[in-house]
């Protein structure tokens, strides 16, 4: 995919390559109710989840999430433009990435994996993030860089609770 501000998508899949070198990776699960999956996978792909993190904003007529798929997500004035690099929904697993592009202040790729267990049982969220700093101010911050990556993430994580607890 061009315009990717990376080298290789598929970074966050399950087959996918090593990390660059240079690359930090996070990976932060949260559990999710029994019952919950379609509701999040809903909240999910919707954009629902990414929504209700104070603070970050997406366009209200934001197209679903699939690949090709371009979203630009705003944490106060910051731009991170991304594309939808893959996605999957199936019976026990629903999940998709995305790549920075152009003008997005880290360079990686960014993946949010709900699965279900096939009894029935609970339901995992898992978001794993390769990326370094690209942008000057994202270089400075350092590991606050890395924190804030990180508060997001449990944020998302909050918020696809809050989401199959609607469901």
């Amino acid at each position: 995919m061009q315009d990717l501000t990376y080298p290789q998508p598929g970074l966050t899949s399950e087959n996918g390559p090593p990390a660059p070198p240079g690359f930090h990776t996070l990976r932060l699960s949260t559990r999710l109710p029994e019952g919950s999956f379609d509701a999040a996978a809903d909240a999910l792909f919707g954009w629902r989840m990414h929504r209700a993190v104070p603070l970050l904003t997406i366009a209200p007529q934001q197209p679903p999430a699939a690949p090709g798929v371009d979203v630009v997500l705003r944490l106060g004035p910051l731009a991170a433009p991304c594309r939808v690099v893959w996605a999957e929904r199936e019976e026990h697993r629903a999940a998709f990435a995305y790549g920075t592009l152009p003008g997005h202040p880290e360079c990686g790729e960014e993946a949010f994996v709900l699965r279900r267990d096939p009894s029935g049982g609970p339901v995992t969220f898992t978001i794993v993030a390769v990326s370094r700093p690209a942008a000057w101010y994202a270089r400075a911050a350092g590991p606050l860089g890395r924190g804030l990556q990180r508060a997001v993430a449990v944020q998302y994580g909050r918020a696809m609770r809050r989401a199959a607890a609607a469901r």
